[in-house]
């Protein structure tokens, strides 16, 4: 693992509109916010934050992240229950990933049940609103820094 762990932090569409889009569902923190929460969370890890409406641009920075990052932090939002590509895109990953949800799918309607992302996930939190992004940085850098102290085969 390199000195200074490199975090992707990558979010899904409509995520831009976090304190906007359905507060009552998704809070009233702001996308700005979030990244504030991550960067603190991530204790002098790099974050690198990113949101995109555009599949194929979340794609883009996956497979970037391939190279360039110790582990993902994935929000997918609409295309966790959409993307086969974004999930073939993940199992090309050799970092944890850990998919990350504001509120509960789950506990929502049936179509939101279902995520491919998760398929390809280490792990998963969700329903803990923007405190569930302080969650997730946290068991990435911890999954991260538990692969690297394993010896090599």
């Amino acid at each position: 693992m390199p000195e200074t762990p490199v975090l992707y932090v990558l979010n899904g569409p409509n995520l831009n509109l976090l304190g906007v889009r359905e507060p009552h569902i998704y809070g009233h923190e702001t996308l700005a916010d979030v990244q504030t929460i991550c960067e603190q969370a991530a204790n002098g890890a790099t974050v690198v934050f990113r949101q995109s409406n555009r599949e194929g641009e979340l794609i883009d920075w996956v497979q970037e992240a391939r190279t360039e990052a110790t582990a993902l932090v994935i929000n997918p939002a609409g295309y966790g229950h959409t993307s086969i590509a974004l999930l073939d895109a993940l199992k090309a990953l050799t970092i944890p990933v850990v998919e990350c949800h504001l509120s509960n799918p789950a506990a929502r309607e049936e179509f939101r049940r279902h995520s491919y992302v998760s398929l390809a996930a280490t792990g998963v939190i969700a329903g803990f609103g923007a405190q569930s992004y302080e969650l997730a940085v946290q068991a990435a850098l911890r999954l991260a820094r538990e692969r690297a102290s394993q010896p090599s085969r």
